[in-house]
């Protein structure tokens, strides 16, 4: 029995965000903070957020602020930046997490964005592990070849011509990411028009990713519409200094016709990719070899 609660998560400037916490019974294994992509509300994780409960892990998601749960009533003229959803927001969840589960190991479960911003994080030391999920670059060159075209519009046509207009990014209305505040779109297109990404576009951020230790294992999909091979090669590669284990997935491995950037967290997947990938990362060798056999 997997038991839920609802929290609102003070940040350090006094922003409430809007998370959950899913419980499972009996002594727990370990805590799972699970970090969102960019425009993807806490609530597409939910199915994975239950099983990992479910698997004993107390399992924290979160919106970050202009986005979900956390956003406000409109998003003209918010203030939210890529900066401020990783020092302020993925801070105060982690530090909540950190306390009720204190003595637990603590993972990072990253979905594309969420793989990306674990440097800016203060205490990131805590964590145990960080698997990151569809997570890369984005550098519009490397992107996966069916997109170049779109986001080469997006990046040099619509971005430019909206956000002027409408005080935030209208994705929602336009198909294309989700409404994003105007800052975290802006610094995010200076990110994908540079080859380095976030590491070439901002003074100190390499130094930054170096300075990661914390384990990294990386699943990533062949059939991702939106990050090649290139692109996860890319990001994972700033992190210089962190152990890396590259996991590259063909849905036929899962014996699945599709998986693509979103995929892997539909519920039908517990078994296929959850309980395949997963949850072998979570659990000591010798806890996890048991449960493959019982």
């Amino acid at each position: 029995m997997v038991k839920l609660i609802e929290r609102s998560i003070t940040a350090a400037d006094g922003f409430r965000l809007a998370a959950r916490f899913f419980v499972p019974d009996g002594q727990p294994a370990g805590s799972v903070l699970l970090v969102p992509a960019m425009g993807v509300p806490q609530s597409f994780y939910e199915p994975f957020a239950r099983w990992a409960a479910a698997n004993g892990f107390v399992t924290a998601s979160f919106d970050y602020r202009g986005m979900g749960r956390s956003r406000p009533a409109s998003l003209r003229g918010f203030q939210a930046d890529l900066f401020d959803w990783a020092r302020l927001d993925c801070q105060a969840v982690l530090d909540a997490l950190a306390w009720e589960t204190s003595g637990h190991p603590l993972y990072w479960i990253g979905h594309s964005l969420g793989g990306q911003i674990l440097p800016f994080v203060d205490g990131r030391e805590r964590i145990r592990k960080m698997i990151t999920i569809g997570t890369g670059s984005g550098y519009w060159r490397e992107n996966s070849p069916p997109l170049k075209r779109r986001v080469w519009l997006l990046w040099y046509l619509v971005v430019p011509l909206t956000l002027p207009l409408f005080g935030y990014f209208p994705g929602q209305r336009l198909g294309m990411v989700g409404d994003l505040p105007k800052a975290a779109m802006t610094r995010w297109r200076r990110w994908c028009l540079n080859p380095d990404y976030a590491v070439g576009a901002e003074p100190g951020v390499r130094e930054q990713y170096a300075a990661v230790r914390t384990p990294i294992v990386s699943l990533s999909f062949e059939d991702d519409e939106f990050m090649s091979a290139r692109n996860t090669e890319s990001l994972h590669g700033f992190y210089v200094n962190a152990p890396r284990r590259m996991l590259r997935i063909a849905p036929r491995d899962a014996g699945l016709e599709r998986i693509g950037h979103f995929g892997f967290f539909r519920r039908e997947h517990e078994d296929s990719l959850w309980r395949r990938y997963v949850l072998p990362e979570l659990m000591e060798p010798a806890e996890a070899a048991a449960r493959a056999t019982g």
